[in-house]
């Protein structure tokens, strides 16, 4: 605790060097500990929300039970063996003894090993099978320490563009198209799927259905450097006429500034950013960050990191590695203005 006590009062000494006026005071409110972006989204395969999911969780349970059987079964027979080793006579004959070992000792286990290894295979072809044709496609590429997520349409063509958060409808096949940018990289929503490696320099696949309407947190199952840990992202379900109309919207440019603090505030971004993030519709073209287009429209910040709110916009833009230590954004040297006027002009583009 007076580590952490200790952390925070460093970090809002910090923002108050970076902002005198003390206009982004509340970004310090982010050094609190665990957020809410980090609660918010379930994490659990045994709350299975899509076909796939549901006979990953069919298998888990048939191999739980099992072993809870097999185990009752041994402790049943090591007491009776210790009570019936008391005594002077032995209750089982020669025969008896050896039908015994050979059923419980050989037939039963390897019984017990061919289903649940045939299930296993069974299962895992099932899930690693080729999609439906008319799946929907998405392309993700994994980068240290973010996702960077690409609506396809059919002809192969790219249609929007997110970062860390994955929409989806309910009831459509969804085939995913996964790929690394630097490192080995490993995508996992467990209410949805399983794990698929993202191996630089190969393209793997994942499709799942997603059966119920919600937000599901994923994370990067295979270490890939010091912020593997804060390396998550949201996937969210919804009926497929609401994910339709959020697509569109995605696919649109962003909105020009409507008032002098926007425009003032989109000077900051292109002349300060824009040489690593891209916004559509702008002079800003970079690719090395997220594309920002509608930021204001996500739920989270820094890869499912921080809840998406001014006050941790500011602090992120204002000393990001403060948040997550070695990640590709350095500090920003703006003035309290032109931080006011940016943070105005980011809370347009929903």
């Amino acid at each position: 605790m007076r580590q952490k006590n200790r952390n925070s009062a460093s970090f809002i000494s910090t923002a108050r060097r970076a902002w005198p006026d003390g206009c982004a005071l509340t970004a310090c409110c982010l050094w609190s500990g665990v957020t809410e972006a980090q609660r918010s989204a379930s994490q659990s395969a045994l709350q299975p929300a899509s076909t796939q999911a549901q006979g990953i969780e069919l298998l888990w349970w048939i191999m739980l039970w099992s072993g809870v059987v097999i185990f009752l079964a041994v402790m049943a027979l090591l007491i009776w063996a210790l009570w019936s080793g008391r005594q002077r006579e032995s209750p089982l004959s020669l025969t008896a003894s050896k039908n015994l070992v050979l059923t419980a000792g050989v037939a039963i286990p390897a019984l017990t090993l061919v289903i649940l290894v045939g299930g296993s295979l069974f299962l895992g072809r099932s899930v690693a099978s080729a999609p439906p044709p008319d799946a929907m496609q998405v392309r993700i590429t994994g980068w240290m320490w973010w996702w960077e997520i690409e609506y396809l349409d059919s002809a192969g063509n790219i249609t929007a563009t997110t970062a860390n958060e994955m929409h989806v409808p309910v009831g459509r096949p969804v085939a995913v198209e996964l790929a690394s940018g630097d490192v080995i990289h490993s995508f996992w929503v467990p209410q949805l799927q399983g794990k698929t490696d993202m191996v630089p320099g190969k393209v793997n696949s994942s499709w799942f259905v997603a059966t119920e309407a919600g937000e599901y947190r994923g994370q990067c199952a295979e270490f890939c450097g010091l912020q593997h840990a804060l390396m998550a992202f949201v996937v969210v379900a919804r009926p497929e006429a609401e994910f339709d109309a959020w697509l569109a919207h995605q696919a649109e440019p962003a909105a020009a500034p409507v008032t002098a603090a926007t425009q003032q505030g989109r000077d900051v971004f292109e002349q300060s950013c824009g040489h690593c993030h891209r916004v559509r519709g702008t002079d800003a073209t970079g690719n090395i960050g997220p594309d920002l287009t509608h930021i204001a429209s996500r739920r989270t910040l820094a890869a499912a990191t921080l809840v998406n709110n001014r006050g941790h916009l500011a602090g992120w833009i204002g000393d990001p590695q403060r948040i997550k230590p070695g990640n590709a954004m350095p500090r920003s040297l703006l003035t309290p203005q032109e931080l006011h006027n940016l943070l105005t002009y980011l809370e347009t583009l929903e």
